[in-house]
């Protein structure tokens, strides 16, 4: 298994030191990762950054793990979802020249009064229409865990199958079941034939005189990003798992802590080798 290390994951530092895409690159190149993974919200100016993007990835030989599109199909103007579609098939265009086979979606994100029920069709059809694109070019579109809206394996396992394509798969992101009281144990179990991409990310629970500000669940507990192998998940458990399935795919860190990114981005890249070359035994 190759490891990569998502934009995101090193996101304070871009907003701290104002980062290009090609800088985290060579940051990437710097630490010694297999490859990066790329995200649409951090384009300047797409056009004008592309094709430099591509040349740079091309100079270190560094490949690209997946391209991650925030999109939202959650919108009740039927235009609204079309322009979601839209920004799906651009981000399949840009995954063809970076050369990954993997664009990572979101389903949606809850608002008013809607429940996952009033967004599951919208999130189906949108993905559906997307579907096809991805089916022609062969690149699949992998649907994250995320907020309230396919936050829980069951939810994602029943869009996957709703949209019925073998270009739509999952994004396993090892920590954010934990903020819908989920145990990442078991939507891996659930969803493991479906995976095609990973996030390796860790939580704790807040402490009781902590002032850092956490992300909170769906049952109000603040969880804190952490270093993988500091928090709750048992990333021994997953990475085994993977092994058993033969996973040839990608393991993407993404750091969602306080600590200085980068730091931790080192640290986190240290003991996923290490718990890869160990099997994942005692670890998480």
């Amino acid at each position: 298994m190759k490891v990569s290390v998502s934009m995101y994951s090193v996101n304070s530092t871009i907003q701290k030191e104002d980062w290009s895409t090609i800088d985290f690159i060579n940051y990437a190149k710097e630490i010694s990762l297999d490859g990066v993974e790329l995200l649409d919200m951090y384009w300047k100016d797409k056009d004008t950054e592309l094709e430099e993007v591509v040349a740079k990835l091309k100079e270190l030989q560094l490949p690209v793990s997946a391209y991650d599109v925030t999109n939202n199909f959650v919108k009740e103007s039927a235009k609204a979802r079309s322009l979601e579609v839209e920004k799906i098939n651009d981000g399949i265009e840009v995954a063809k020249k970076l050369g990954t086979k993997v664009v990572r979606v979101f389903c949606g994100d809850l608002h008013g009064d809607l429940t996952y029920e009033d967004g599951q069709d919208w999130i189906v059809e949108g993905l559906t229409r997307s579907a096809e694109k991805a089916e022609k070019e062969q690149i699949y579109l992998a649907i994250e865990n995320h907020g309230l809206l396919a936050g829980k394996s069951t939810q994602v396992e029943e869009i996957i199958e709703k949209v019925n394509s073998p270009y739509v798969r999952a994004t396993f992101d090892t920590g954010n079941f934990l903020l819908v009281h989920e145990e990442p144990e078991n939507a891996f179990d659930r969803l493991r034939e479906k995976i095609i991409h990973i996030h390796f990310k860790d939580f704790r629970e807040k402490k009781p005189d902590e002032s850092t500000k956490g992300f909170r669940s769906t049952k109000g507990v603040e969880l804190i990003g952490s270093v993988p192998g500091d928090g709750q998940v048992n990333l021994s458990y997953i990475v085994n798992g993977l092994k058993e399935i033969n996973y040839q795919g990608w393991l993407s860190i993404e750091y969602e802590g306080k600590d200085d990114a980068k730091t931790a981005n080192e640290e986190a890249v240290r003991r996923l080798r290490e718990l890869l070359e160990q099997g994942g035994e005692n670890y998480g």
